[in-house]
């Protein structure tokens, strides 16, 4: 009975969390479960977040989300299923700190645990996907979800006509229950959600990185540069989206070339490189051929946390595991940098 009031008090609480801060203000970050989302909750400054995205959730080839207390496909730490309890734990942590909590659906990779998206936004089992992701929100207690299908499979749910239908579907039952419907977008050809489900969402995270990847881009590049965030917010604008939807996302990581390993959290720079590296973007030089890390120190991320403040409605952050604590926090930079900026629009 008391596990139950608690239960109970705990759905009220989620449904009236204000979001700390400015409530125009958002900072989002993404939790994803691969990385240990117990631990990554528990390293986190929630103080300093108003949203949390759970990555990733994908439907099993059923459409089912969770059975016998894991989730049906959402690859934990050594690649089993998550189990419930982390969900709840998550939810419950963040809640008592008044930072409210989405699942982020699909990701850049769909893991092979998951269904086939094209047949699961088909017409014919559309309306029971959307009523077991609804499902999924009420069973967790959470504040709505991110829709994260992207690239090629974006593209081709989009020529087969199902990809808005389903966004303004699932727009309409969420509302009802006064939950959020975001979405996270690339924003070169074949990779940008349609301007016309851009109505339904409350907002939409630009995902302003990966320019150049182990794999990708051109040479001697950085991954994520200011000019680029700048670039993405003017195009965005160009297609309708509104500054009180647009939400600038930034990098946590960087990318290693030539002589170094593929790919970097921000706090193994640190560790590896020493407290310097927090003033610059890279390590080595950035040149065809040449051996060099790209990533954000603190500069670029205050710099485009004002741009954010400026052009949209905040920043989203991929992803907090990857942060250090104490002054040299990327985290830290962005509510500093936050803070800074609503004073100076106070005089």
């Amino acid at each position: 009975m008391i596990k139950m009031i608690i239960r109970t008090l705990g759905l009220v609480a989620s449904m009236v969390i204000p979001l700390h801060g400015s409530a125009d203000v958002r900072v989002i970050g993404y939790m994803p479960s691969f990385k240990n989302l117990t631990a990554t909750v528990d390293t986190t400054d929630l103080s300093k977040l108003t949203h949390i995205n759970i990555a990733f959730l994908n439907p099993d080839v059923q459409g089912q989300l969770v059975a016998d207390g894991h989730m049906r496909c959402m690859p934990g730490v050594d690649g089993e299923s998550t189990p419930v309890e982390d969900i709840h734990y998550l939810v419950d942590k963040a809640h008592q700190a008044k930072v409210q909590v989405l699942a982020s659906v699909g990701g850049g990779v769909i893991p092979a645990c998951s269904g086939d998206w094209m047949t699961q936004l088909e017409p014919k089992n559309r309306k029971q996907l959307i009523q077991n992701l609804v499902d999924y929100v009420e069973q967790f207690k959470l504040d709505g979800l991110d829709i994260d299908l992207e690239g090629a499979l974006l593209t081709s749910i989009d020529n087969a006509g199902n990809y808005t239908p389903f966004i303004q579907a699932l727009s309409v039952e969420l509302k009802k229950r006064n939950k959020l419907l975001t979405c996270a977008t690339a924003s070169y050809d074949g990779g940008m959600v349609p301007v016309d489900s851009l109505p339904y969402f409350d907002f939409v995270n630009l995902m302003s990185y990966d320019a150049i990847g182990p794999s990708w881009g051109t040479p001697g590049i950085e991954h994520s540069s200011y000019d680029q965030a700048a670039g993405h917010i003017a195009i965005w604008k160009a297609r309708g989206l509104t500054k009180d939807k647009l939400v600038l996302g930034v990098p946590f990581y960087g990318y290693g070339f030539g002589r170094f390993r593929s790919d970097y959290a921000y706090k193994d720079i640190l560790a590896q490189f020493g407290t310097d590296a927090t003033a610059l973007d890279l390590v080595g030089k950035a040149c065809t051929g040449c051996s060099y890390i790209t990533y954000n120190g603190k500069p670029t991320i205050r710099k485009k946390t004002r741009l954010a403040l400026k052009e949209g409605a905040g920043v989203m952050i991929w992803e907090m595991s990857q942060d250090v604590q104490g002054k040299h926090s990327l985290l830290k930079i962005i509510d500093d940098e936050i803070q800074r900026y609503h004073a100076d629009s106070a005089q």
